[in-house]
């Protein structure tokens, strides 16, 4: 898994703890090849339920950067879609709502 946490680049293997502190711009991707797993504890309780209403917009296809945009606004996020073409370039990744987030 990579991981930028407030501008530093990490990589963490299976069994690695990575700490995102409260309040910092974050983001995840996996660094390999194969499938990745991870386990996110939140604290306190209440965003995991972003997550479950971003799984549902997925499933239905329904997700596009607006809602997503939106979505996180509800839970008090903020989703920074402008650095996502950097991120892909740098890493060699592949974003789920393809390359355009217009």
């Amino acid at each position: 898994m990579g991981a930028d946490l407030g501008g530093e680049i990490v990589y963490g293997e299976a069994g690695d703890l990575i700490f995102k502190p409260r309040g910092q711009w974050h983001t995840f991707w996996n660094a390999g090849d194969g499938p990745a797993r991870i386990l996110e504890i939140i604290s306190p309780a209440g965003f995991e339920k972003f997550f479950d209403a971003m799984t549902e917009l997925v499933a239905r296809g329904e997700i596009n950067p607006a809602t997503m945009v939106a979505l996180a606004a509800e839970y008090g996020a903020e989703v920074d879609l402008d650095s996502v073409p950097g991120l892909v370039a740098t890493h060699g990744l592949t974003f789920p709502m393809g390359s355009s987030h217009q």
